[in-house]
Formats: C-alpha cells, structure tokens, sequence
C-alpha cells in the first residue's frame, strides 16, 4: 500500500512550524546585516550557519543532495540557486538570499533581495531597486490573496497582476521553470505554486496549507540556464534578477507569516489584510 502525506497539516504541526519560521527569518537578518561592498558570499554564508546552529537548527539547504551551502547567494544575471564561495559583492550589485532551517523535523524556507549602493551608476541602482521593490510587492501580492483565495492558482494570478501593473514600460519577465511549493516535514512538498496565473485552479486553499511562496522576476527575458557548476540559475540575456520569498501558514483563524516576525503586518497592510497569529 502507498502512503501519500495530505498537503494539509494540523494545528499542532502549524504551532511546530512557527520556530523554524523565525530561525529562518533571523538567519537572513544576519546575513542581512553583513551584505556591503567588499563582503564575500562565502562569508553571508558563514552568518547564516552559526545563528541557524547557535538556535539549535539545522540547514536545511545542505539536506539537499550534492548541496553543502546553508543560503544561495545569486548576484546580478544570476536569479537563484547562487553558490556562496569567495565572490566579493560589489557597489551596485543585486543580491539575492534564500536560506532555510529545519528544527524538530519542521522546515522554513525565505529569500530577500538588497541592492548595494553605487553613486557612480544611479540609474542602475535605480533600476534594481525598482525591480526588487515590485517582486517583493508581488510576493505580499500572492500572500495576501490566500486570505480570500479559494483555491491555489489564484495566488499566481495575483502575483502576475501585481508585476503586470507595477513593472516599468517593457515590462518584466517571471520565471516559469522555477515555482514556490508546499513545506512542512521537508523544505519541498506538493503542491507546486505558481507566480503567473494558470488554468488550472490547483488544491483548495483551506486551513493547515503551508506554501512557500517565491515570485523570481528578471528585468528582461524570462529564459535562464543552469551555470557550469550545476547549481545556479542566470538570466539567458544577463540581465539582473529578483527573489522574495515566504513560508506562510492558513489556518483556522485566517493567515501567518512564519518567516516575518511580525507575522507579515507590515507587508500585508498596504493590502488590507491582517494577519492572525496560529493559536
């Protein structure tokens, strides 16, 4: 007989997951802390790894096979999956984090991106900043809309709506390979969440869903390719790229951040929603 684990977890397994939520979250506000010029990726790295341990978690990024980093650190032309090494981050830079902890057999998984500033190149800072400022715009987008959705795909169809409306003339292109997900026991369950709108509705939007969820957006062409190293994701055309992410919880009282503090107050305000801690 197969076993299937349903995509809906309990108030209990809701209630383990909000302290990864927050190592997670306190992770990336330490490395957060460090990005300047000068500063190497391998050193964000290091960041991450000693709060995620000192908080009596585990990196859930080196579960992954073949995968011994505890973020992904992707700069400019690079969207995701970045490997951290001895890259030292640069005035103007895009940067992109996505890390995770697992504690107690529970996983959180959030990304940001910062721009460095660079007086000498204003117009593309600019640019970046304004790229950044609308993905993570869509992310709170998609976010917001769990509190009404009722099924998944409407989630993406507010994440596109979101970039179509705020994107400057030209236009912006949104990863299609590369989607958010479930999370609970592991850092990558069903079901997939799209960040542009789909035919079909996908899984009911109903108390105990946790998704993951991560709109990827690029300046120009949406194509990208797998580097050498087998890990990290560019742009095709070498534009920059954006990633926001959240792990975000429905339940029985409405909806909750687990990788905000706050809960994601602050993001959600601007779109009426308030969020409602897991009792």
């Amino acid at each position: 007989m197969s076993f299937r684990r349903s995509i809906y977890k309990t108030p209990a397994q809701l209630r383990a997951m909000v302290e990864p939520g927050l190592i997670t979250a306190a992770a990336l506000d330490a490395v957060r802390a460090l990005i300047a010029p000068g500063v190497t990726t391998g050193e964000l790295d290091a960041a991450a790894s000693a709060l995620i341990t000192a908080r009596g978690a585990k990196s859930n990024f080196q579960m992954v096979r073949g995968y011994r980093h505890t973020i992904c650190a992707s700069v400019n032309e690079q969207v995701v999956h970045g490997i951290p090494g001895d890259r030292a981050l640069e005035p103007g830079d895009i940067v992109s984090i996505d890390a995770g902890a697992e504690f107690k057999g529970w996983n959180g998984d959030s990304a940001f991106t910062v721009v460095l500033d660079d007086a000498s190149r204003p117009d593309v800072v600019t640019e970046r900043r304004v790229l950044s400022d609308v993905t993570e715009g869509s992310l709170w987008a998609g976010i917001a809309s769990l509190a009404t959705a009722s099924h998944i795909g409407e989630v993406g169809g507010a994440i596109q709506n979101h970039i179509e409306a705020n994107a400057p003339d030209g236009g912006y292109g949104i990863l299609r390979e590369y989607v958010g997900h479930g999370i609970g026991r592991k850092m990558h369950e069903a079901p997939s969440v799209f960040n542009y709108r789909v035919s079909d509705p996908g899984p009911e939007v109903r108390p105990g869903l946790v998704l993951a969820i991560e709109p990827m957006v690029v300046i120009g062409d949406q194509e990208t390719f797998v580097e050498d190293d087998g890990w990290t994701v560019s742009t095709t055309d070498g534009t920059a790229g954006s990633h926001w992410e959240h792990s975000v919880a429905v339940h029985d009282g409405g909806i909750w951040v687990l990788t905000a503090p706050d809960g994601g107050a602050a993001g959600l305000a601007p779109f009426g929603v308030t969020p409602v801690e897991i009792a």
